[in-house]
C-alpha cells in the first residue's frame, strides 16, 4: 500500500473515529450510570456474594458443555488485562496527571454494572453446541434471540471478529516484540532461512508465539479456560506482589499519593473546545477512556467468555465477571499507578506508555525491574491473545459453525499474530478502534432494550438469597414471558 493511499485511509477512519469514541464515551458512562441505579447499586449489594460465587466456583462443570465459573472468569480477565494495564495507565497518568486515576476507578465502579447486566444476558440467551460439546454465546446471540434481529446479530459478530480475533491480536504481538526488544535485545536475533535458493529472513520470536498460541487455540475454549485458569492468577499475583512491594518501601508517600489523586481529579482545564470541552478536564478524559479500554466494562466482549460456563443461575456468572471489572481495574491498574507515581517520573517530559512503567520500576527495585516488565507483558499480552481468540471463536460459529471454516479462521488468527510481531500495524489499529466502537454501540443499545429481562433475573436471584437459599437455582418455567424469547432448553 503505497504512503498516499494509507494516509487517505487514516484520514477517513479518523474522521469517523473521534466522533463515534467521544460519542461512546458519554454513552458507556451513562449506561453505567443508569444500570447502578436501576439495579440498586448491584456493584455494591451484591459485592461480597460476587466474591463468594468466584471462590466457589473452581470445581468442574456437571455439563460437559460447559467450563466452570472461575474458568470463564480467567479467560474474560486474560482479555481485560492486558497490555493497557501497563501502557494505558501511564498514558493516562502522563497525559492527565495523578486526577486521571480516580476517574479510573469512577468509570470502573460504573462499568460493574454494565458488565453485570451485559454477562448475565449472555448467560441466560447462550445454546449448546452439540458439535463441539460446548455451551456458547454473547451479544450476537441474545440480539438475535431476545431483540429478533439476526441481521444485527451477524454485524456484531463480524464487528467483534475484525477487532479482537485479528487486529488486537496483531497489536499484541507487537507489545511482546518490543518489550523482549528492549530488555534482552531479541528481536536482532532473526533466523535467515534458505528456500528455494532464497534467504528469507524470518523473526523466531514470532515463530515461538505462533506455535504457543496454535497449541492453545486448536484446542478450543476449553483448552484456553484450562490455560487461563494457570496463567491469569500467577500473573496477576505476580504483578501485585511487586507493586505492594514498592508501596511498602514507599509507605510514608502514600497518603500524598491518594491526595493528589483526589485533589487533581477536580482541577477542570478544558480538554477539549466547546460547551462539553470546557465541562470536561483533561484528567477526566484520560482517566475515562483508558479505564473504558481497560476494564472493557459494556463493550460486549466479555460476554462470550461468560456465556461458556454452567452455572445454576445466570447472575451467578454476572456477578463473576462485575468482579472481573474490579479486578482489572482497582487491583491491578492501581498496581501501575502506584509503581509509576512513587518514581515521579510522570513529571517528566519524553516518558509515555510502557517506557515509562518501566523507568518507573527500574528506579524502585534496580536495572532487573526492565527484565521483570517484560515478562509480566509478555504474560498479560499472550493471555490477552487467547483470551481475544476465545470471545471470536464464538461469534465465527455464530454466524457459521463448519469446522474447515474454524479452521480458516485459526490459521487467519496466527498469521495475524506474526504479522504483528514483524510490523507495526497504526492503520489497522485504528480499523480496529472503528470496528470496536461499532460493536460497543450495537452492544450497549442492546442491552438497554433488554433492560428488562435483566432485571427479572437478578429479582428472582435476590429473591432466592432473601429466602436463604446460598446457590440460587433459575427455572425458566417460572417465567413465561421469558420462555417465549430464549431459544434453549438449557433453563428447563
Amino acid at each position: 500500500m503505497n504512503e498516499q493511499l494509507s494516509a487517505t485511509l487514516m484520514s477517513w477512519v479518523q474522521f469517523l473515529n473521534d466522533p463515534l469514541w467521544n460519542f461512546l464515551v458519554i454513552l458507556l458512562v451513562a449506561v453505567g450510570v443508569f444500570y447502578t441505579i436501576a439495579t440498586g447499586a448491584v456493584q455494591l449489594r451484591l459485592f461480597i456474594q460476587s466474591i463468594r460465587v468466584m471462590k466457589g466456583s473452581r470445581k468442574e462443570s456437571q455439563d460437559d458443555h460447559g467450563i466452570t465459573p472461575f474458568q470463564a472468569f480467567v479467560t474474560g480477565l486474560a482479555s481485560r488485562v492486558g497490555v493497557g494495564n501497563v501502557a494505558g495507565v501511564a498514558i493516562a497518568i502522563a497525559i492527565g496527571g495523578p486526577g486521571a486515576v480516580f476517574w479510573m476507578w469512577v468509570t470502573a465502579f460504573l462499568g460493574m454494572s454494565s458488565a453485570f447486566v451485559e454477562s448475565s444476558l449472555a448467560q441466560l440467551f447462550k445454546v449448546r453446541d452439540h458439535q463441539n460439546k460446548q455451551f456458547r454465546g454473547g451479544p450476537a446471540y441474545y440480539i438475535t434471540q431476545g431483540l429478533k434481529q439476526k441481521w444485527l446479530g451477524i454485524f456484531f459478530a463480524l464487528s467483534l471478529i475484525l477487532a479482537y480475533g485479528f487486529v488486537f491480536n496483531a497489536v499484541q504481538a507487537n507489545a511482546i516484540i518490543g518489550a523482549t526488544s528492549h530488555a534482552w535485545g531479541w528481536d536482532k536475533a532473526n533466523l535467515i532461512l534458505g528456500l528455494g535458493g532464497l534467504d528469507l529472513e524470518v523473526s523466531w520470536v514470532g515463530i515461538v508465539l505462533v506455535i504457543m498460541t496454535g497449541l492453545i487455540i486448536f484446542g478450543g475454549i476449553k483448552r484456553i479456560a484450562k490455560v487461563a485458569e494457570r496463567i491469569v492468577p500467577f500473573m496477576a499475583l505476580l504483578y501485585i506482589m511487586v507493586a505492594l512491594y514498592i508501596a511498602i518501601i514507599n509507605f510514608p508517600m502514600l497518603p500524598e499519593i491518594f491526595k493528589l489523586i483526589f485533589s487533581k481529579a477536580f482541577e477542570f482545564e478544558a480538554a477539549a473546545g466547546g460547551f462539553f470541552g470546557a465541562m470536561i478536564s483533561m484528567a477526566m478524559m484520560m482517566g475515562i477512556k483508558r479505564g473504558l479500554f481497560s476494564n472493557e466494562a459494556g463493550m460486549g466482549s466479555a460476554p462470550n467468555a461468560a456465556a461458556a460456563s454452567d452455572v445454576k443461575h445466570p447472575v451467578n456468572q454476572g456477578l463473576v465477571q462485575m468482579l472481573g471489572v474490579f479486578v482489572d481495574t482497582f487491583v491491578v491498574c492501581s498496581c501501575t499507578a502506584i509503581i509509576i507515581m512513587v518514581s515521579g517520573l510522570y513529571h517528566e517530559a519524553g516518558f509515555e506508555g510502557v517506557t515509562l512503567t518501566q523507568k518507573a520500576l527500574e528506579s524502585q527495585i534496580g536495572s532487573w525491574g526492565g527484565g521483570f516488565l517484560a515478562i509480566i507483558l509478555f504474560l498479560f499480552a499472550f493471555t490477552s491473545i487467547i483470551g481475544n481468540y476465545a470471545y471470536a471463536e464464538s461469534n465465527v460459529q455464530f454466524i457459521n459453525n463448519n469446522p474447515k471454516i474454524m479452521f480458516g479462521f485459526r490459521v487467519l488468527v496466527l498469521a495475524m499474530v506474526y504479522f504483528g510481531a514483524i510490523t507495526s500495524v497504526p492503520l489497522v489499529w485504528s480499523m480496529a478502534d472503528l470496528s470496536m466502537g461499532l460493536m460497543a454501540t450495537i452492544n450497549l443499545i442492546a442491552i438497554l432494550l433488554l433492560t428488562p429481562i435483566a432485571l427479572i433475573l437478578l429479582k428472582d436471584y435476590t429473591a432466592q438469597l432473601k429466602k436463604g437459599i446460598k446457590e440460587p437455582e433459575f427455572k425458566i418455567d417460572n417465567h413465561p414471558t421469558l420462555k417465549k424469547k430464549v431459544d434453549s432448553d438449557i433453563w428447563s
